[in-house]
């Protein structure tokens, strides 16, 4: 599965840290974070709430730009690995800067070398995807969104919305999600992963031309329809699923089904080390349970190809990185 070409487009940077780097990070600035990790070195938690609680103690520790010049040189490396050609990043000034331009442009130039030296050195392109996120509200929001506006373009090309679907209304964020559109950014929003069908309509009334997760379109016939006919594709990352129990197995995951009913899927991993998942992994379960072939895989790549947050030139790049390796 590995020589198989891939494009993510649901990935996490701080989410993708691995457990390791992490642990190296706070011995190195001598913090705690014991009680994150299991025994085995793993990130330890049991459930959503949990699991969120256990990524941002985990990124506290990312303190500086060059912290963050590090982790993405060190994702982007193990991206690489897998066979993925291109991956775009969920990355928050929240985080990198708390809202502050000034500060946010400091580590977004950190990342943009380290984005740089990927794809020198490991082939892989990569570009990020402000998000804010929604259990710290609108009003953080409206800041993170200026942030994106202002570094629009370059490496910069979309906005989301990630975090607690249970904590507040997506039409809360409609601020936010304006400014990023009159910058010019592609929009995406996390939605139908643990709100259901409706969350979804949510995410599509802020004006996104995808929704990360959106499984659980697949209660509604009619918003299947809708997101076919529309041509919204869905981030799925049946891994991440599985792990945190919106579906209890692969064999019960309903991506076939989105498929059959012509709605437009890709794979990502989400946050991978959380969850105990890579590409290559995500690709051999599909195979393994869906009976999916290199024909269902080239269609994968070809449809995050096409939902790319890029212009037509770089799509056109896209698509020939493709083909040359298919």
């Amino acid at each position: 599965m590995r020589e198989i070409p891939k494009i993510e487009l649901h990935l996490h940077l701080e989410g993708a840290a691995p457990a390791a780097f992490i642990r190296g990070i706070a011995k190195e600035k001598s913090v705690d974070l014991s009680g994150i990790f299991a025994e085995d070195g793993s990130y330890a938690y049991d459930g959503f709430l949990e699991f969120l609680k256990v990524y941002e103690a985990a990124t506290s520790v990312l303190t500086t730009p060059e912290d963050y010049r590090r982790l993405t040189r060190e994702v982007l490396s193990q991206t690489a690995a897998q066979g993925v050609i291109h991956a775009e990043f969920f990355v928050s000034p929240d985080f990198c800067g708390r809202g502050d331009v000034g500060a946010w442009r400091d580590y977004l130039g950190a990342m943009e070398e380290a984005a740089e030296a990927a794809r020198v050195e490991d082939g892989i392109t990569s570009r990020g995807i402000v998000t804010c996120i929604r259990h710290f509200g609108p009003e953080k929001a409206r800041a993170v969104a200026r942030c994106a506006a202002e570094t629009a373009g370059g490496w910069i090309t979309g906005f989301g919305i990630g975090g607690d679907e249970g904590m507040g209304r997506l039409q809360d964020f409609a601020w936010s999600f304006d400014c990023a559109r009159e910058a010019g950014l592609g929009l995406t929003a996390h939605a139908g992963e643990w709100g259901g069908p409706d969350s979804v309509r949510d995410a599509l009334s802020l004006g996104v031309s995808r929704v990360g997760h959106g499984v659980r379109a697949v209660e509604d016939p009619a918003l299947m329809d809708q997101l076919a006919e529309d041509g919204i594709v869905l981030e799925v990352c049946p891994g991440s699923n599985v792990a945190l129990g919106v579906y209890p197995s692969w064999a019960s995951h309903p991506i076939e089904t989105l498929r059959a009913k012509g709605v437009p899927v890709c794979v990502s991993t989400d946050d991978p080390p959380f969850f105990h998942t890579t590409m290559e992994h995500e690709y051999q379960r599909l195979a393994d349970v869906f009976g999916w072939d290199e024909g269902d895989f080239a269609e994968l790549a070809r449809v995050a190809a096409r939902a790319a947050f890029c212009d037509e030139i770089f799509r056109k790049e896209l698509m020939t990185r493709l083909e040359g390796r298919t």
